[in-house]
């Protein structure tokens, strides 16, 4: 059985929130959001208090690289 993401898994994070966030410019996300859509994620699987704001930013910087 594959293991689920964890928040260090950033890009693939990333990859997974532009399949489902596809409308969405990473510029403008707010890390609330961010941070519930990880959570959302059905691949996501880690403790959700282990995110904190550096956690967030490089997945909100995986997904920028990403998307140019």
């Amino acid at each position: 059985m594959a293991q689920g993401l964890r928040w260090t898994d950033s890009l693939e994070i990333a990859l997974d929130l532009m399949e489902e966030h596809e409308d969405v410019d990473p510029l403008k996300i707010h890390f609330t959001d961010l941070r519930q859509w990880v959570l959302d994620l059905e691949r996501f699987d880690d403790d959700p208090k282990h995110c904190g704001e550096r956690v967030l930013e490089a997945i909100q910087l995986a997904w920028i690289a990403e998307a140019d």
